[in-house]
């Protein structure tokens, strides 16, 4: 898939998550199959730009390209700002979020709330088009509530506007993550655009992943907490959707060899403190459904320091290693 010059290796990409796909978890994913990895929302408010936070979220030091920088808010002067400085930091690609449900985020009307005034879309894209040279893509739900499902009509606003690629979730706003994602919408949406569009929203597996892109007939798909723990997921999908077979799941000893990596560079790019408490949510998901995942997360998540977490973590694997199953 090509996004504006930039022509991805394949059509997987990682989903934006707030407090997940940081530097380390995008460039993890990538190298484990991904096309291209989507950073967390940065808000459009400048006064949180001088953030470590916000720095961090920022950071694409090393990163593959493309480097795509999502941003969120609802003022399509600041909007505009917030592409053009991101872009002078670095982003290649600008991502717009008009799809997070959050309550926080709605309540100020931006992410998916913004779906309820298909003007303001409008303005907003137009202005953040004009604002920068790079690609403007977008990411949306199919409505705001299912007596609301105007994705088709902010779709066609998105394109007339110039923006390159559109993701859309299968759930509209008031869906949150609950129930099934719906792809009939993400179906019409296809057929009546002519930019990329990727489809979103439960897909776990290679057999799905072909699903989703078959019914939908969509550009690429979106991953996003079905890669949590598992981010070797886009390789295995990779080799599905060019072989038709399903390549062997990783050993205990490279998923141990994947975490421990994965841990290093968290401490390195948070520092020990942070690192640690970053480190701890990936730790549960790595772990659950191996034996005694329970009693693992309890423990390594109480510790405070880098060592006594990769310490844990090393015994772990070596004892679910030695029992060789699965619960």
């Amino acid at each position: 898939m090509q996004i504006g010059p930039y022509l991805l290796k394949n059509n997987l990409v990682l989903a934006p998550m707030a407090g997940v796909t940081d530097r380390p978890f995008r460039q993890l994913c990538k190298n484990k199959g991904a096309g291209m990895a989507v950073s967390e929302m940065i808000s459009s408010n400048s006064l949180l730009w001088g953030s470590e936070k916000t720095k961090r979220r920022a950071n694409h030091e090393g990163e593959t390209e493309p480097r795509c920088v999502q941003i969120a808010g609802a003022d399509p002067h600041l909007l505009a700002k917030a592409a053009q400085h991101n872009v002078e930091n670095g982003a290649q690609i600008i991502d717009i979020n008009m799809g997070c449900p959050a309550k926080k985020v709605c309540n100020v009307m931006a992410g998916s709330a913004l779906l309820k005034n298909e003007t303001l879309v409008g303005k907003i894209l137009d202005m953040v088009v004009k604002a920068v040279d790079v690609p403007i893509t977008l990411k949306i739900r199919t409505g705001w509530d299912t007596a609301h499902r105007n994705g088709v009509r902010i779709a066609q606003i998105a394109e007339q506007a110039g923006v390159q690629a559109l993701a859309v979730h299968g759930r509209t706003r008031a869906c949150g993550f609950s129930g099934e994602a719906e792809y009939d919408t993400i179906a019409e949406i296809k057929t009546l655009i002519k930019i990329p569009v990727i489809a979103n929203g439960d897909i776990r597996t290679p057999e799905k992943a072909e699903y989703v892109l078959e019914y939908t007939k969509a550009d690429a798909i979106m991953i996003g907490r079905a890669a949590l723990g598992c981010p070797w997921l886009f390789g295995e999908i990779d080799h599905y959707l060019k072989t038709g077979e399903k390549c062997p799941k990783p050993s205990v000893i490279e998923i141990r060899d994947i975490l421990l990596q994965h841990l290093d560079n968290l401490y390195q790019f948070y520092g020990e403190y942070t690192g640690v408490r970053m480190a701890r949510k990936h730790l549960s998901w790595y772990s659950k459904g191996q034996p005694h995942g329970a009693a693992f997360r309890q423990i390594v998540n109480r510790v405070g320091s880098s060592v006594e977490q990769i310490n844990l973590t090393e015994a772990f694997f070596e004892n679910v290693g030695l029992n060789n199953y699965k619960d």
